[in-house]
């Protein structure tokens, strides 16, 4: 026995249900990205929720706010990355911790040339805002945490698709909220990075485990063939 399924960052139960929740997301990026392309104003739907203002939120929850924003931000990203890394490394779990790297890198770089595709601008030329990278990598965040907890914990598929997205609302409303009400996205915005991280969080754990397992299988078939030469 290879115990692989324990060792998945995505779990073989969530395996197909996940894969349509990733196809499904990646499609309403692409329809939101196309009916904002080049836009500079909050659409319908963002004016029905809320304008954003640089000041529409004050202390307390201001403070909160800038708070979760710096956790997006290059330097609380790092930082945020470096301490999930060693927690995955801590519980011994590899796979979460290269996914924990390369998912939020293709997650925030999917959203840096998504912004530069689409061209949709808040406050000005040159503020580039469709899809919301903050948003974006807290949900990551977020879904690779719930994966890995989901694997612990032994979750069946219906438990498991439940933990984990409630996880992804969770933090990518928490973040949302932050980058909406301090005027630095749109809701729409904060929605294309939700639905971002939803499509390549997924896939890219997908392809870690499909790696790793191929890579264990030429081990384990170099250590079987060398066996049976000492045998001979």
């Amino acid at each position: 026995m290879t115990g692989r399924p324990a060792r998945a960052v995505l779990p073989p139960s969530l395996g197909a249900r996940f894969g349509l929740i990733a196809a499904l997301a990646a499609l309403v990026v692409v329809v939101l990205g196309v009916l904002y392309a080049g836009h500079s104003e909050p659409g319908r739907v963002d004016g029905s929720i809320i304008a954003p203002t640089a000041d529409s939120v004050r202390p307390p929850w201001r403070h909160v706010a800038l708070a979760l924003d710096f956790l997006g931000e290059p330097t609380g990203s790092v930082l945020v990355v470096v301490v999930c890394v060693a927690g995955c490394l801590l519980l011994r779990r590899p796979r979460a911790a290269v996914l924990v790297v390369a998912g939020t890198g293709l997650t925030v770089g999917t959203t840096t040339l998504l912004k530069h595709l689409v061209g949709r601008t808040i406050h000005g030329p040159g503020n580039l805002s469709y899809p919301s990278g903050h948003t974006a990598f807290f949900t990551a965040l977020a879904l690779v945490a719930a994966l890995l907890a989901t694997g612990r914990l032994g979750l069946g598929r219906t438990a498991g698709t439940s933990l984990v997205l409630a996880a992804a609302l969770v933090a990518g409303a928490t973040m949302g909220w932050a980058e909406v009400r301090l005027g630095a996205h749109y809701p729409t915005d904060a929605l294309g990075g939700w639905c971002t991280a939803l499509a390549v969080i997924p896939a890219t754990a997908w392809l870690i485990d499909r790696a790793a397992d191929r890579t264990a299988d030429r081990a384990s078939g170099r250590l079987t063939g060398a066996g049976l030469r000492e045998r001979r």
